[in-house]
């Protein structure tokens, strides 16, 4: 499959998805909030795409019409991939390339979502001075700290509470005692899914870029390379670093993570059985790999840098690993792991950017199998249950393709959401 198909599959979905008149109801009306699956994902394609002069910003505009018809959420009920800071990663993506666009529209939103980020940084704090465990929800990417701070770092890179959220993920490393046990500081106490779980008693401790701690490290990394670092902020990343090594485990050419530790397995010091899992950018090794790669050219870490391409490289060509990979998406995918792979290896050492960009065809193969036309591809992608938005559906897919287009970075900051740049 040639890069040129990309091109006009990734196209192809743009076009399909021109205009919300013509676009499936679950990508309007039921999730018009959601930047994961509604109109202010799907507007990031074309915000993209407009940015990079391969199609109308007309489009793009459209779509974020459709988004604004009626109020969006703010406050408790919203969080970074629903309602008003969702509207706001859209808006600001496009400003970026419109100068003086959206400028109401954004000071608006940035008042709402700085004002956002400080009740939960407030509350936050009462509760590590409580001693307490927190939810995923109050540090992670989607819902949580670390998607205001990508938010924020973005915004107002050295503004009071850009560093305030900086502040709260050190102090989120610092371990914490527990039911007489000394966890890390990030331990939640219920299952993956937020809630409490019979198959997590005692609770985990979460890896994932999504939902756990991953994200964490991301964004401290991001901001370092920025310039922007609070007290503690390299150790609060050797913390974090020093805790997924003690985890890692070494599968052929490279190392691998596991989505979660429980606190059976905190206990015995060991990892339980487990069959190979997707390397997604959500959970798995794929996204964590990202991570520590940004965290070794935050600290100037050769070494940790090199294992970071090598775990990536080792999970892209391991068979075991991409057989439990089955879908198409950002989020869980093989568009997210071309997009991965991309960014991961514009910035690696030369000899390990050739060698992740060389997997793209292959990967390229499963997402566009030969024979299938492009027009045949992007039509299995919008009827699929996984929709046409951004984390699982097509809009999503097509930016991944962009990537395969690609050596180029691209133009704007869809991916900021995500924390791999």
């Amino acid at each position: 499959m040639t890069d040129r198909s990309a091109h006009t599959v990734s196209a192809t979905v743009a076009d399909r998805l021109a205009h919300p008149d013509g676009a499936p109801a679950a990508a309007t009306a039921a999730n018009r909030q959601h930047l994961a699956f509604g109109p202010t994902g799907i507007a990031l394609l074309h915000i993209e795409r407009a940015a990079a002069g391969l199609a109308p910003w007309q489009r793009a505009q459209d779509w974020l019409v459709a988004a604004t018809r009626k109020p969006f959420t703010s406050g408790p009920d919203s969080h970074p991939f629903y309602g008003a800071p969702a509207l706001a990663h859209a808006l600001a993506c496009a400003a970026d390339h419109l100068p003086g666009s959206y400028r109401r529209g954004l000071d608006l939103l940035d008042r709402q979502v700085t004002a956002d980020a400080r009740r939960r940084l407030d509350a936050a704090h009462r509760r590590i001075d409580a001693g307490q465990l927190p939810a995923l929800a109050e540090f992670d990417a989607l819902r949580g700290l670390a998607g205001y701070g990508a938010y924020l770092l973005r915004r107002d890179p050295d503004g009071p509470v850009t560093l305030a959220v900086l502040d709260y993920c050190v102090r989120l490393t610092e371990p914490i005692t527990h039911d007489d046990e000394l966890l890390p500081g990030w331990w939640a106490p219920t299952g993956p899914s937020g809630r409490p779980d019979d198959r997590f008693p005692g609770g985990h401790a979460n890896h994932g870029m999504a939902h756990g701690i991953g994200a964490v490290l991301a964004l401290l990394a991001l901001s370092a390379r920025r310039g922007t670092t609070v007290t503690g902020h390299h150790q609060a990343m050797r913390t974090i670093l020093a805790w997924l090594e003690q985890w890692k485990t070494t599968t052929g050419r490279g190392g691998a993570w596991p989505y979660w530790i429980t606190r059976d397995e905190l206990r015995a010091s060991r990892l339980a059985p487990a069959a190979p899992r997707r390397p997604s950018w959500c959970y798995g090794t794929a996204g964590l790999a990202r991570a520590q790669q940004l965290a070794a050219l935050a600290l100037g870490d050769t070494n940790l840098r090199v294992d970071a391409e090598a775990a990536l490289l080792n999970a892209l060509t391991d068979p075991a690993q991409l057989r439990a990979t089955s879908d198409s998406g950002l989020c869980h995918g093989f568009s997210g792991l071309m997009h991965l792979t991309a960014r991961t290896a514009a910035d690696a050492a030369p000899a390990a950017a050739s060698q992740l960009r060389a997997t793209i065809p292959a990967l390229l193969t499963v997402l566009l199998p030969p024979g299938v036309s492009p027009e045949d591809t992007v039509t299995r992608l919008l009827e699929d249950d996984a929709g046409a938005g951004l984390l699982d559906g097509a809009a999503g897919t097509a930016l991944g393709l962009l990537s395969a287009d690609s050596a180029k970075p691209p133009r704007t900051a869809w991916d900021a959401c995500l924390l791999i740049a």
